[in-house]
């Protein structure tokens, strides 16, 4: 609270008294509670004084005022050596109590407010010279409930959806490109990105089928990330994860390969939160034995992003 006293303080004798209502609870507060603070003086106002804190303690003493509680009412008593311009006049009086006091000890212990809303009245006195009132409207209800919506973002994207093998022989694994020539070497043909805000991440399945030609098939690898062996048939794919926090789930993400269609859709990656933007470079393998029946075969997996909202 801050106010403007005419009149000033200039005497150890003067005092100034806050008063407030009964329903106001005082609690424990007491000196170490209290900060009081004054301007220079010849203020018109006190919308934007500056003010100088003053050293108080039980009892007033040589520099120091004294601050007292005495049932609803707070006491202040100039220094012992006061005179006048001790407070000047016209100044600006501001006192802070509770947890707001913090010149020198932090104040702990606060008067809490009436328990019925309506409109109170603090009074200020004393044998400084100076009364007043300050309006305390307690209302029934303080609280302002903020409400807000985010919407929910789930990004998915796929590089290149036409990926291919070329000739497949016994004699060495082949590795699909994005081009479709397809190659000896493991390659990524091409990459799935994923990001979302859900708070719980998202799951990335895949579904579909293995390499098919009419009623001949070449065997997918299945739920055991295996390694690849020329000669076999095998069909499967991997993959490796960079940024955010997505990964790879098994058997997809180890150095073999894996391709579960007997679970399908089957997990295939996930995030388990909310994160930016993962890139997951997908591999894939295909070899064929000496006995595989001749044809142009194909495959069509289908992923899927799903977000945990």
């Amino acid at each position: 609270m801050s106010f403007r006293t005419p009149a000033g303080v200039d005497a150890p004798a003067d005092t100034i008294t806050i008063t407030l209502p009964a329903g106001f609870g005082m609690g424990s507060v007491a000196f170490g509670d209290i900060d009081l603070a004054v301007s220079a003086g010849g203020q018109a106002n006190c919308l934007a004084p500056s003010y100088t804190d003053e050293t108080l303690a039980a009892t007033p003493g040589s520099g120091v005022w004294g601050a007292a509680v005495a049932g609803q009412v707070i006491t202040l008593t100039a220094p012992t050596n006061a005179t006048v311009g001790e407070i000047p006049t016209n100044a600006c009086v501001q006192v802070e109590i509770g947890t707001n006091a913090n010149f020198g000890p932090a104040g702990a212990n606060r008067i809490t407010n009436h328990a019925t809303p309506g409109n109170y009245t603090m009074a200020i006195a004393g044998i400084f010279g100076n009364t007043g009132n300050i309006l305390m409207p307690i209302v029934a209800d303080d609280t302002v409930v903020i409400t807000a919506d985010v919407a929910q973002t789930l990004t998915f994207t796929i590089s290149d959806n036409t990926i291919g093998f070329g000739p497949l022989t016994s004699g060495g694994p082949r590795f699909a490109t994005g081009d479709a020539t397809g190659g000896g070497a493991e390659v990524e043909a091409h990459n799935l990105t994923a990001s979302t805000n859900a708070g719980s991440g998202y799951v990335i399945s895949v579904a579909g089928t293995t390499l098919t030609f009419g009623a001949h098939t070449i065997t997918a690898i299945g739920a055991a990330n295996t390694a690849s062996a020329p000669g076999t048939e095998q069909f499967g794919i991997r993959a490796n994860a960079t940024g955010g926090t997505g990964i790879v789930s098994a058997p997809y993400a180890a150095g073999g390969f894996a391709l579960d269609t007997a679970v399908f859709p089957d997990e295939f990656a996930s995030a388990p939160g909310a994160t930016v933007l993962t890139t997951f470079s997908v591999r894939y393998l295909a070899n064929v034995s000496a006995m595989t029946e001749a044809g142009n075969y194909s495959a069509n997996l289908t992923y899927t992003a799903t977000g945990r909202f």
